[in-house]
């Protein structure tokens, strides 16, 4: 016969509710608002964990030889469950700056060197999302493993040896088969379409010319020219690659190209779920960059221009990392080679048939 289930013993409460100890109960009186500090980093490592947990489940999704409806439809599922948590991380800092920096003072020395750098968990999210050691800014590589215990920094390299989820992205999206089929090839006719919006275009500037001053039109026509140059990039592998060059993690031509796909012919039902699998990545993606935002605000309101707790810059480190530590700016930059829906080009019958059966 099963034992009883007790709510305390099931959620460990003892243990979990005698997790937090004031330090400056140790230097005299209690600092009132370093329990709050305690426990709003608490549970952000524990929705760290959960996030941990669906990354690592999106992973596993991924990393099969064929990803079905099925297998996606759920990691879209646990992805929107990231975002959910997303939104209550950022509600947090909202509790944090409840604590004014003359409250943090009475305790803020007693944590050094101990600083955010060092939540492993959340070093781990980053890397598993695909953000790796050798991709970060100098400063930020020093920081992000020189503040880690041995066993710590062993444990973010080992997770660094699996697949990221932004690679396992890639290699999915360099399987999908439906650019080119018998005598079509999408790419040429999508050419073909961004030369006649771009014609168009022209037509218009040069329409405008009587309004125009001679620099202004000049300036016209080059921008059109490099807008001509941009577009080439996303059929032309050698111009890809000179695109690729610049600093950053980009996904393979063939990737991006069929991500540019997805979101071009998003209205198609077997494209749909792709559609919200990327969009989410992207959210999940923004949403980060966002806490980052909000956190180096804060950090500059609770110690203007000091030096952080871990030795950085404090303020001018987050708000760098920012910008710098974004993962999908790929999928964000498609917006760039969307063309009007009047233009997309008509997709044959036997390939619409083909992607019916592959529902």
């Amino acid at each position: 016969m099963k034992k009883p289930t007790y709510y305390g013993d099931y959620l460990q409460l003892n243990k979990l509710l005698d997790a937090q100890y004031c330090l400056s109960k140790d230097h005299g009186e209690e600092a009132h608002d370093e329990m709050l500090f305690i426990l709003v980093h608490q549970v952000y490592e524990l929705w760290f964990k959960q996030i941990i947990h669906e990354i690592k489940s999106s992973q596993d999704f991924l990393s099969a030889p064929k990803v079905d409806n099925k297998q996606l439809s759920v990691a879209v599922a646990r992805l929107e469950r990231i975002k959910k948590i997303q939104a209550l991380l950022l509600e947090q800092l909202g509790v944090m700056e409840t604590m004014t920096p003359m409250d943090f003072l009475e305790f803020r020395d007693l944590l050094v060197p101990a600083s955010g750098f060092q939540s492993v968990q959340f070093r781990e999210i980053e890397v598993r999302m695909g953000l790796r050691t050798h991709q970060r800014k100098e400063v930020d590589r020093e920081y992000f493993l020189g503040r880690l215990k041995p066993h710590d920094q062993e444990k973010i390299l080992k997770v660094e040896k699996e697949k990221s989820l932004f690679e396992l992205v890639e290699l999915w999206l360099e399987r999908m088969p439906f650019t080119k089929l018998g005598d079509f090839d999408f790419w040429k006719d999508y050419q073909a379409s961004v030369e006649q919006m771009l014609e168009k275009d022209q037509k218009v500037i040069e329409q405008n010319f009587a309004n125009l001053s001679p620099e202004n039109q000049q300036a016209q026509l080059e921008n059109l020219k490099q807008t001509k140059e941009m577009f080439l990039s996303i059929v032309d592998e050698e111009k890809y690659e000179k695109y690729t060059s610049k600093e950053g993690q980009h996904f393979s031509l063939r990737a991006l190209q069929n991500a540019l796909f997805i979101f071009l012919y998003r209205g198609e039902p077997l494209l749909n779920l792709p559609f919200s699998f990327l969009t989410n990545l992207m959210d999940i993606d923004e949403a980060f960059t966002t806490w980052r935002y909000r956190h180096a605000l804060m950090a500059q309101r609770m110690l203007g221009t000091k030096i952080g707790t871990g030795g950085s810059s404090g303020h001018e480190y987050l708000k760098n990392a920012t910008e710098n530590n974004r993962v999908f700016v790929d999928l964000f930059n498609l917006s760039t080679f969307l063309i009007p829906r009047n233009l997309l080009p008509k997709l044959p019958d036997d390939l619409l048939f083909l992607m019916q059966l592959s529902k």
